[in-house]
């Protein structure tokens, strides 16, 4: 503690009114910066200098840079995420702080209110250096000072430990973009706050007007009738990328005894992904498939029709009448017609292109590739690859990358002797081969990382060292 005035006791109780709110796992980080804004970098500067032991901030620092923090849920008072540590074990991690009292809320309010820049930049999702300052001025401290951010892990550390220092770490890279993520952890909402802004607005406009002589307006059926000063509808909204990510429910409050939290995580992660598809499907854009897709052909028609088939799935035991022919029809054993449906289901026919085909990588599209591997890691973390036409294998790792015609990289993993795809494709290398990586450890530190040879034919290419 430093001496902040103080509503209550760290993670402890909930203001009515208040929410929590969950956040998607975020990619790995391979040589980029935590924090963009000086507002994430203040965050980082608390967790930084607080800390007892520096070496497990700098544990922390590779842990999140390697992508191994879960979903983070940020409720008052608390931040929580699970948190894999390089042996696969998954660790909850708590970061607590001081959520602010009514009396502070009720001032950082005012000041908010009689600056309409101070209100503009939180619209624009902005925390300027004079709004906080203000705030400090007005006994209102937002940002965490040294020794605020206090830890809690089930790994036992009494002090910050890697995994909580991982968890600071993406908290910085949410604050970046949106800063009532700290407004949140102090206590309030988004929406509950910008209701009592403009609740406050609203009664300073009230006041205004009561001393202000009446004036006439235009007559609502009048300004209703001109049509011209009614705004125009939004634009559709476009697709998400993927389906969202359920509330977490590993909270401090225990379930009903009757409810299962994993089933209930489950079905709401069905429901979202569901809800993805009839969305897809109302905007007339297939998951899969961009306007202008070319047509498909009977090998990829066959697999998006045994995608669909209720009960198979990559790994299933046996195959129905059904797939069987499928699998026959389009020239493939069960097990490849299985591997095909999982690229599918991860990226229609442009994953089962990356499965089935192997082309040479030649020109600038080569140029582009190495320039891309040589920018995700940094030196100390670069894996070891081998290189044979689009596919980039780890040594000494059952893991490999694909480069797809667009682009794009694809991770995959060696399981009972063949390649199988892994997860999406990502623009980064880095990204898709955590992906890659079944506990998403970080990568190891290597000698020595060769590039994708010269290549003036195909054939050169071709001819690296298989993978």
């Amino acid at each position: 503690m430093n001496g902040h005035e103080s509503a209550g006791r760290r993670g402890e109780g909930r203001i009515p009114g208040s929410e929590e709110r969950t956040f998607a796992a975020l990619p790995p980080a391979p040589g980029k910066g935590f924090a963009q804004t000086w507002w994430g970098r203040a965050w980082l500067t608390a967790l930084e200098d607080g800390a007892m032991d520096a070496e497990q901030v700098r544990a922390g620092r590779r842990l999140a840079r390697a992508g191994t923090v879960g979903a983070v849920t940020v409720r008052p008072g608390r931040v929580t995420a699970v948190v894999r540590s390089h042996d696969r074990t998954p660790h909850r991690a708590d970061v607590l702080l001081d959520t602010l009292s009514d009396a502070q809320w009720d001032r950082f309010l005012g000041l908010t209110v009689e600056r309409a820049g101070h209100m503009a930049a939180l619209l624009d999702r902005e925390m300027p250096p004079h709004l906080v300052e203000d705030a400090d001025a007005a006994g209102v401290h937002l940002l965490p000072g040294l020794g605020d951010l206090e830890a809690a892990c089930d790994c036992g550390a009494w002090d910050h430990c890697g995994h909580t220092a991982a968890v600071c770490y993406q908290v910085a890279r949410l604050l970046d973009q949106d800063p009532f993520v700290l407004l949140l952890l102090r206590g309030r909402a988004e929406g509950v706050l910008l209701d009592a802004l403009q609740a406050r607005v609203a009664g300073t406009a009230a006041a205004s007007a009561s001393k202000a002589p009446r004036t006439e307006g235009v007559d609502a059926a009048e300004a209703y009738a001109a049509g011209d000063i009614l705004p125009a509808l939004p634009a559709t909204p476009a697709l998400p990328p993927e389906p969202g990510v359920p509330p977490a429910l590993d909270t401090d409050t225990p379930p009903p005894a009757a409810v299962e939290p994993a089933a209930l995580e489950f079905l709401a992660a069905r429901t979202a992904a569901a809800a993805h598809l009839l969305l897809a499907e109302a905007l007339r854009e297939p998951a899969g498939r961009g306007a202008g897709a070319e047509p498909l052909s009977v090998g990829q028609d066959a697999v998006r029709l045994a995608a669909g088939a209720v009960g198979f799935h990559p790994g299933a035991h046996g195959l129905t009448a059904a797939t069987e022919r499928l699998a026959a029809g389009s020239g493939r054993s069960g097990e490849q017609l299985a591997s095909a449906v999982r690229a599918w289901r991860h990226g229609g026919p442009a994953a089962l292109s990356v499965l089935e085909e192997e082309w040479a990588v030649e020109g600038d599209a080569l140029t582009r590739a190495r320039a891309a591997l040589e920018a995700a890691w940094e030196d100390d973390e670069r894996p070891v690859l081998r290189a044979r036409a689009n596919r980039w294998t780890v040594v000494d790792e059952a893991c490999q990358l694909r480069l797809g015609r667009d682009g794009r990289w694809w991770p995959y993993r060696e399981e009972g002797g063949r390649w199988t795809p892994a997860g999406d494709a990502a623009d980064d290398p880095a990204t898709a081969l955590a992906t890659a990586r079944p506990d998403g450890e970080e990568v190891s530190s290597r000698a020595e990382t060769p590039s994708p040879p010269e290549a003036s034919s195909p054939t050169d290419v071709a001819s690296a060292v298989t993978p």
